[in-house]
């Protein structure tokens, strides 16, 4: 099971600028005007298992040159769904589907588990080499996940994590290059599936649908091309519940969706440690706006998966405002992973309130600085940002031999600062025009940065 390529590599983003040519080129696919209702196939009446029903309806749009799968409104219960060319899996308004809780009924796949390629579980919703498939509607998703069942294996089992033997297992797999069929997890493992994952896939299109309750990471598009993202509605406090992570993708548009997660809200990967290197593939030409930050780790995050390097990620006219959301724009790397994140822009931004800082750049995250593999973080430009409380607006950690150079700050003002800035072997930071005003500051009273960098 090799990975193709996806071409080549991408254009360096210089800024703002590259953007239209990137939207460009960002369509969504178009489908055939023919539907295919569950009625068609038995299912007459909701709370049923419709797992075959939909199996039937996906291969005979198929077979029939593309057009809906239509989910009428009531509640249905379904294991895994593989999508095929051409199909747009459409749930009505008020339609739900509960998917299974049982692994025996997640048939292996080859999948990616944090950033390495392995055989394991089905994701909830999959697709592999397929083109021109959706999944859209007001209706809802609903992985069912909970302490009774998925999360579980992330938490306590005793003195023992039930995933941690298993991950060790995967991540030396990938250290040591064992063929990717022969990494093979499943049932009798511990690697939860992720909801929904469109891998080796082109022109796609997630819009309109609430997710709630993964076992994992929820949208999750893998080697793919052509993707837009457009008002979803992500609502699920699981342990590892990343919004929207797409990996190794080219040419993604995440707009007008809210992220409400257990961990980062977006965040953009491209593999991990050496099974990363090996595939070698970055993600490029990302677009983020519109959206709505809640709860979550981050706002939009890069990495940590990030071997394969991250290129031209662009975020504009977002909202983040939480107690429980930690960070607006946050960078995961270290000595291990050793990836680039480079020309990353940012601006249009109102944070109402976050929890850790405006900016984090972690390089001593997990492995930190104990590995061969230089870290870098370049060109990142942040404009218009109006924040109303965080403890800091940096915080940047890294190393000895690491590189973060060319953070850039412009035309923004940061309130409610309560704690000095973190600033560990970085290069060139730079201010203009930029406001800090301190938590309960006696009036009249703020500081403007000199336009020169620190």
């Amino acid at each position: 099971m090799p990975s193709a390529p996806l071409g080549k590599q991408p254009a360096m983003a210089e800024g703002w600028q590259d953007l239209p040519a990137i939207l460009a080129r960002i369509k969504a696919p178009v489908f055939a005007a023919r539907d295919f209702p569950l009625s068609d196939f038995g299912i007459h009446h909701p709370e049923q298992e419709v797992s075959e029903a939909i199996k039937q309806a996906i291969a005979a749009c198929h077979q029939a040159g593309g057009g809906r799968v239509v989910i009428p409104p009531g509640v249905y219960y379904t294991g895994p769904i593989q999508l095929k060319s051409g199909v747009n899996l459409h749930l009505a308004d008020g339609a739900t589907l509960k998917f299974s809780t049982d692994p025996a009924k997640y048939p292996n796949v080859l999948t990616r588990w944090e950033g390495i390629e392995c055989v394991n579980f089905s994701p909830l919703i999959y697709a592999y080499g397929e083109q021109n498939i959706a999944i859209t509607g007001k209706g809802t998703l609903d992985g069912q996940a909970s302490k009774a069942n998925w999360w579980a294996w992330k938490q306590a089992d005793g003195t023992q994590v039930r995933q941690f033997n298993d991950m060790k297992s995967l991540m030396q797999m990938g250290e040591k290059g064992t063929p990717v069929a022969e990494r093979i997890f499943g049932l009798g493992h511990f690697l939860r599936p992720n909801f929904i994952q469109p891998y080796h896939c082109k022109n796609v299109l997630i819009e309109d649908i609430s997710v709630i309750n993964s076992p994992m990471w929820e949208l999750h598009p893998v080697l793919s091309e052509n993707v837009t993202i457009r008002g979803v509605q992500i609502h699920s406090h699981g342990p590892n519940n990343d919004g929207c992570d797409p990996e190794c993708c080219r040419d993604v548009l995440i707009e007008n969706c809210v992220f409400d997660t257990g961990d980062d809200c977006i965040a953009i990967k491209s593999g991990k440690n050496n099974d990363g290197r090996r595939v070698n593939k970055p993600a490029s030409n990302i677009v983020i706006r519109g959206c709505k930050m809640l709860d979550g780790h981050g706002g939009v995050v890069l990495g940590s998966e990030c071997s394969g390097n991250i290129y031209n990620v662009f975020v504009e006219d977002c909202e983040m405002d939480s107690p429980h959301l930690d960070r607006v724009l946050r960078f995961k790397n270290n000595a291990v992973r050793g990836g680039k994140l480079e020309n990353v822009f940012m601006r249009n931004i109102r944070v109402g309130q976050v929890s850790e800082a405006i900016l984090t750049i972690d390089f001593l995250y997990e492995e930190g600085e104990k590995g061969p593999y230089k870290p870098v973080v370049r060109n990142v430009n942040i404009d218009n940002v109006i924040s109303r409380a965080s403890p800091r607006v940096m915080y940047i950690v890294s190393f000895k031999g690491a590189e973060i150079d060319g953070i850039n700050f412009a035309n923004s003002t940061f309130s409610g600062i309560e704690s000095s800035e973190v600033m560990a072997t970085t290069g060139t930071v730079s201010f203009r025009n930029v406001v800090i005003e301190p938590k309960n500051k006696p009036q009249g009273l703020n500081s403007r940065l000199p336009s020169q960098g620190w």
